[in-house]
């Protein structure tokens, strides 16, 4: 029988950010478009750490990253997911 198969997972999908939060102390939250949450650690990201919590409610989308209105650093997908050959969407 030449039956097709769907591949499971996200082989072809592109990560692309929907929101990011702080709701425990520590983490930073990242939802995907796709449903997906990721939880990293906050300590892996300095120009979060020292953001208060006030201004880390000010965020917003740049690209395929997000950054901070108090902050010049931008943070990209490929940091969050941690495998830069695997995860580079922007050219």
């Amino acid at each position: 029988m030449n039956k097709m198969y769907k591949i499971e997972g996200y082989w072809d999908v592109i990560p692309q950010i929907k929101n990011v939060s702080f709701p425990k102390r520590g983490k930073m939250q990242i939802l995907l478009e796709d449903g997906r949450i990721i939880i990293v650690s906050v300590s892996k990201f300095p120009s979060v750490k020292k953001l208060s919590m006030a201004q880390r409610k000010k965020w917003y989308i740049l690209g395929n990253g997000f950054s901070f209105e108090d902050s010049d650093e931008v943070i990209h997908i490929e940091q969050i997911l941690g495998n830069f050959k695997n995860y580079a969407h922007e050219g």
